[in-house]
């Protein structure tokens, strides 16, 4: 019997719950996924922050849930099949313990356990303006095998609003997780254009 596809959504302290909640929201109405949520204090916090829900109320978005403490939990083991794993927000603290190998609570470890079992681990680090610090945990997240994907607005999707935004963000970052979005939220470039439209102006 096919199992379904596990994704471990990772909520950090990072500014952009709405990420987290819509990504929750969409993997609950995919059929044949199965999400598995850890949710840091600091993204408790910001939910409370930057939201209408609870904390709980997110918790029950997703299928599976697990306590930042329980380093007992299934998804700490490279043994437990997932998929893929998202953390969305991803603060710089975690994307730093992401890059260092400091799996000191189940976000971490379940993060570290996706590289070394040559998963897709996809980070939406939320940060802005960047010193070399953060740079290079980027690229040391990324030499080690992890996508940094920062929520940058896909302007050429026509987008119109905030909901729009970040549909389109969490919708790339479920592709790059392997999982098919909603063809009806992902304005993929080119889709509905003819090859003619895509060529380049050369009166430019």
């Amino acid at each position: 019997m096919n199992r379904p596809k596990r994704i471990i959504v990772g909520i950090a302290g990072a500014s952009g719950a709405a990420y987290a909640v819509r990504m929750l929201e969409l993997l609950r109405s995919i059929e044949g996924v199965e999400s598995h949520l850890v949710l840091s204090s600091a993204g408790k916090r910001t939910i409370t922050l930057e939201t209408e829900r609870t904390p709980h109320q997110v918790e029950a978005l997703a299928h599976r849930v697990h306590k930042l403490n329980d380093v007992a939990a299934p998804i700490a083991s490279g043994s437990y099949p997932i998929d893929a794993m998202i953390i969305a927000p991803c603060s710089v603290k975690t994307l730093s313990g992401v890059a260092n190998a400091y799996a000191d609570n189940l976000l971490l470890r379940a993060a570290d356990v996706t590289l070394k079992e040559r998963r897709r681990l996809v980070l939406l680090v939320r940060e802005t303006p960047l010193h070399a610090g953060h740079i290079r945990l980027m690229q040391q997240a990324t030499e080690m095998g992890a996508i940094v994907m920062p929520p940058v607005p896909a302007f050429y999707a026509g987008l119109e609003s905030i909901d729009d935004m970040v549909d389109q963000t969490v919708c790339h970052a479920l592709a790059l997780a392997g999982v098919d979005p909603p063809e009806s939220l992902y304005r993929r470039w080119g889709a509905e254009q003819s090859d003619d439209a895509l060529l380049p102006d050369e009166s430019n």
